[in-house]
């Protein structure tokens, strides 16, 4: 009789994912032994993503024609009520909710779907090793996609605002930073952490970046909202003749 073990058989998508969970909790005691290597850059990339496109916002509203609609100030045109602040703090969770999700897709296509592809063979290997790429490029155009759209709709409407304050635009930006850059910041963190580790193909630290990013971000959107019903509104009186 043939004492000869019976050949492994390749761990399946489940083990893989299994991996993962153990990657990012060793992921998450390395950082928490020496957090500052991590913060600091993601912080750096995300306010600097957040001061391009308040810069974009204001070619854009340089560029364009005022709408002459009014436009809703809470604090200015009608009193603040805890649904501004409900609906400031939900467009925002919006935006993060979609670079957050940027992050696992970058997790998954970067890491877990190249570590499945080891495991087939045939055309199931190809289309898991195709599947990659074709992830990363779909995450960069959204994610792309979406800093457009912002940085269009944000312009527009400061435009708007603007015009309705009788201030320019450039005014209008300086009094929005205080909450604008908190606010970005914020949303920008796991977009920064997703750079960072495309860069240093470092893509099975990403979902593990997915949760860090998103328990900062959160308070961090909270106080930014605070600030945009209360201290924003009296920076527009002093620079308007018309609030």
């Amino acid at each position: 009789m043939s004492s000869e073990a019976p050949p492994a058989t390749p761990p399946g998508e489940g083990t893989v994912i299994a991996a993962g969970l153990r990657s990012s909790r060793a992921t998450f005691e390395r950082w928490s032994s020496d957090p500052a290597p991590v913060l600091v850059p993601w912080f750096a990339g995300a306010a600097a993503i957040a001061a391009a496109l308040l810069f974009a916002v204001w070619v854009v509203s340089r560029l364009v024609t005022p709408d002459p609609t009014p436009v809703f100030l809470p604090g200015i045109t009608e009193p603040i009520g805890l649904d501004d602040i409900g609906h400031i703090l939900g467009r925002n969770l919006l935006v993060l909710a979609l670079h957050a999700t940027a992050c696992v897709a970058g997790f998954i296509a970067g890491s877990s779907i190249r570590q499945v592809a080891e495991t087939k063979t045939g055309l199931s290997r190809i289309v898991h090793e195709r599947a990659g790429p074709v992830a990363i490029a779909w995450v960069v155009a959204v994610t792309g996609f979406s800093l457009l759209t912002q940085a269009l709709g944000l312009g527009m409407t400061a435009a708007a605002m603007a015009a309705q304050l009788g201030i320019g635009s450039g005014t209008l930006i300086l009094t929005v930073l205080p909450h604008a850059m908190i606010e970005l910041t914020a949303v920008f963190l796991p977009l920064a952490a997703w750079l960072i580790a495309s860069r240093r193909d470092e893509w099975e630290e990403l979902l593990a970046a997915t949760f860090v990013t998103v328990a900062l971000a959160l308070p961090m959107l909270v106080f930014a909202a605070i600030l945009e019903v209360t201290v924003w509104p009296r920076a527009l009186e002093a620079v308007s003749p018309f609030a």
